[in-house]
């Protein structure tokens, strides 16, 4: 039985881990945190999962709260241009509802179940040397630890990396008792775009205490939306969000409020630099000589959340690493190997994913013929919706002008 080690108990990793048990591995799981802690902390994203990941987890048996998240079928998107004023809107329905799980509930269980299945958990953090022990006791170590310490073993991958900081500065809540401006097309998600400041996603969610609204603002930088830098405590933030509300989308202000926290971890913070890192890492110094370790997830593509791809991309990287680990058979895990494995989940899915989400920072103007288009023809709303979905389709009629041009003329009256 080969022996497999995972670091890092988030999406990637405990997909990953409980794919393998079930295909016959040893495996070891190295978690900095237990299932009660993990319940008991801050929340750790504000996950949507689309429908391509979604069935993933089905797949793999691990969609344990599906009768219970909400599916969302539709989200509504707003161009709020001056502030305060809504000069776009369309709705934008999804071929698969997507559902969010409050990781703190995903994870805990997962962990559990990976426990029952035969997996070993090891609860303890890891440095680089830590690391490297690991490795050398194990036929493969996959490094699924997010953008921490053990992320920087990574070297960046400069031509694929175009930022150096972060382009949004970022404050999320769970909140029980959000309003809805129209509650007989619930559960619905909701989109707002305030060039030049920033954007707000509002989603239906399962969290601790049941179902309940998730906000996220990603705010530009400096900018009038980026008033969370001292992190306030969630009833704080409340009643920060509400002001911020008033001024700049009065619409959603008047939903909010008979709002409050979920729980006293309901608030997260945040600001990431998207970033591509190069997917072996060299550990060296054990007695067998140079010691690579395969980064997976977060640790090797970081997205700006503005476009939703983080989870999805852990979910379907944890299925690609799967798959190329099992037809490897008894062969060694090289570090040829490793590159080449995740060189073609690059070229399949998460190059994609980082143009995408690039494009939607930036803002190209032919992106805007898209949302004006959007607002006229559902066809074209539903592609955008499914394109964060699916975001190779991002290829085919957003990464150029002409593309976009060539598709839009098509609704041309």
């Amino acid at each position: 039985m080969r022996r497999i080690a995972v670091v890092g108990a988030g999406q990637a990793g405990l997909q990953l881990a409980l794919g393998l048990v079930a295909a016959g591995y040893q495996v070891t799981v190295v978690a900095a945190r237990t299932p009660e802690q993990v319940r008991q902390g801050r929340v750790l994203s504000t996950q949507a999962m689309f429908g391509p990941a979604l069935r993933i987890e089905r797949a793999a048996g691990l969609n344990l709260w599906e009768e219970r998240a909400p599916a969302v079928r539709e989200v509504r998107g707003v161009l709020a241009a001056p502030p305060g004023v809504q000069a776009l809107a369309f709705t934008m329905a999804l071929d698969e509802p997507a559902q969010s799980v409050d990781q703190r509930i995903k994870f805990a269980a997962w962990l559990e179940l990976l426990a029952e299945r035969g997996g070993r958990v090891e609860y303890r953090t890891l440095d680089p040397a830590g690391l490297r022990e690991l490795a050398e006791r194990h036929e493969l170590t996959v490094v699924a630890a997010g953008r921490g310490e053990l992320a920087e073993v990574f070297a960046r991958d400069r031509p694929r990396s175009p930022y150096d900081r972060p382009q949004r500065t970022l404050a999320g809540l769970y909140a029980h008792g959000v309003g809805s401006p129209d509650p007989a097309a619930e559960p619905r998600a909701r989109m707002h775009a305030i060039p030049g400041a920033g954007e707000l996603y509002l989603q239906p969610a399962l969290t601790l205490s049941g179902p309940c609204s998730i906000l996220l603002w990603g705010a530009v930088p400096g900018g009038p939306l980026d008033c969370f830098a001292d992190r306030p405590a969630p009833g704080e933030q409340l009643d920060r969000i509400r002001a911020v509300l008033r001024e700049f989308l009065p619409w959603e202000a008047e939903l909010w409020g008979a709002a409050e926290p979920t729980d006293p971890g309901a608030a997260l913070y945040g600001a990431l630099t998207p970033t591509v890192r190069q997917p072996v890492a060299r550990l060296g110094g054990g007695a067998g000589g140079e010691c690579p370790a395969l980064g997976i997830g977060d640790t090797l593509v970081v997205n700006d959340p503005l476009t939703g791809q983080g989870a999805n991309s852990a979910a379907r990287a944890a299925a690609h690493y799967l798959t190329a680990i099992v037809e490897r058979g008894e062969a060694p895990f090289t570090a040829d190997w490793m590159r080449q494995t995740f060189e073609l989940f690059w070229q399949r899915h998460a190059r994609h994913t980082v143009d995408f989400t690039r494009a939607m920072l930036e803002l190209p103007e032919h992106l805007h013929a898209v949302f004006a288009a959007a607002a006229e023809h559902e066809q074209v709303a539903r592609r955008l919706a499914n394109t964060y979905a699916e975001p190779s389709d991002y290829a085919a009629w957003l990464a150029t002008p002409e593309l976009t041009a060539a598709y839009l003329a098509s609704f041309a009256d």
